[in-house]
């Protein structure tokens, strides 16, 4: 049975390797090698510069605005994200009241119609969710601003994507919206794989709904909220974040780059303004931040593994 075990082994993992490597390792390494020319993006000649892309970067007032941004992204999002997937997911699958020859653990009346409305921004593409809010925040004839006139609160008329206080937080809440459905429904998957006995003895010693969900959903689901958490940090500091700020953002970016964030900003640099190495230097630098997020997420996270 061991016999040609490794050449077995090294036959099936040569090839996705090789493919990992030249998709992804790759353009690591020509990103890095780039960001020490001052290659453009369309010429075929380049010169090696050293650090002064860095030393520009470091200089650079608008990169430190895109950055705190990200990092403003990177935690607030997922944190109310999942925050708000845990309670629908908890409310969906145990937070019900015992009904009369029904299970003692039960969800809200309704659940599986709870799940589909959730679900629902997941059918949609994050590009026709954006093209949506920008046109619900439009404060002369969007639906925000005339429910408020309609309740009454026609004093109230934010400019909403115009004010630069407000801007960062609107785009902030249209990717929580879009994406806390996904997470609901893979916290509902995990619920339902608990043992219903588990809540059932809890209940039974007199353990309220808030102290079941702290005391037993949450240790049984650690591994699954952890997954959650890095998973959405990626999506806040990536493809999610540019989405919605390049498409409902005047500028895009702005006001006064106010929601200018730093996959926004290596976009403009490289497309935009033509100078691709300075943008395959914040590239870098937002490597540097995506994996120290993970890995700060995974060390914080880290606790003994429960089994049911």
């Amino acid at each position: 049975m061991q016999h040609g075990k490794y050449r077995f082994v090294v036959g099936f993992l040569s090839v996705p390797l090789g493919l990992y490597a030249l998709f992804v390792v790759w353009p690591f390494v020509q990103s890095i090698y780039y960001s020490f020319t001052d290659w453009t993006g369309l010429s075929p000649e380049f010169e090696m510069v050293g650090l002064d892309n860095y030393s520009r970067m470091l200089d650079d007032e608008i990169f430190w605005k895109s950055l705190q941004h990200s990092v403003v992204f990177a935690l607030l999002v997922p944190l109310v994200t999942l925050g708000l997937a845990l309670f629908f997911a908890f409310m969906i699958n145990v937070g019900g009241r015992k009904r009369k020859g029904g299970p003692v653990v039960t969800g809200v009346r309704g659940s599986g119609f709870y799940k589909i409305v959730y679900f629902f921004p997941q059918v949609l593409s994050i590009a026709i969710v954006a093209l949506l809010f920008q046109f619900a925040y439009n404060p002369d004839s969007g639906a925000v601003n005339s429910l408020l006139r309609g309740i009454g609160l026609g004093s109230l008329q934010p400019l909403w994507l115009g004010d630069p206080n407000l801007a960062l937080w609107c785009v902030m809440a249209v990717l929580v919206w879009s994406t806390v459905g996904f997470f609901v429904v893979l916290f509902s998957a995990g619920m339902a794989s608990i043992p219903a006995e588990l809540y059932e003895a809890a209940l039974l010693d007199g353990a309220s709904r808030f102290t079941t969900f702290f005391k037993v959903t949450l240790p049984l689901l650690w591994d699954t909220v952890q997954s959650g958490w890095v998973y959405m940090g990626i999506l806040a500091l990536g493809a999610e974040s540019f989405a919605v700020v390049q498409i409902m953002t005047t500028g895009p970016g702005g006001p006064d780059y106010s929601t200018t964030v730093m996959v926004l900003y290596v976009y403009q640099k490289a497309f935009r303004d033509g100078q691709a190495a300075y943008a395959t230097t914040i590239g870098v630098a937002l490597l540097v931040v995506t994996l120290a997020f993970a890995a700060l997420v995974m060390k914080l996270g880290r606790r003994e593994r429960l089994e049911y």
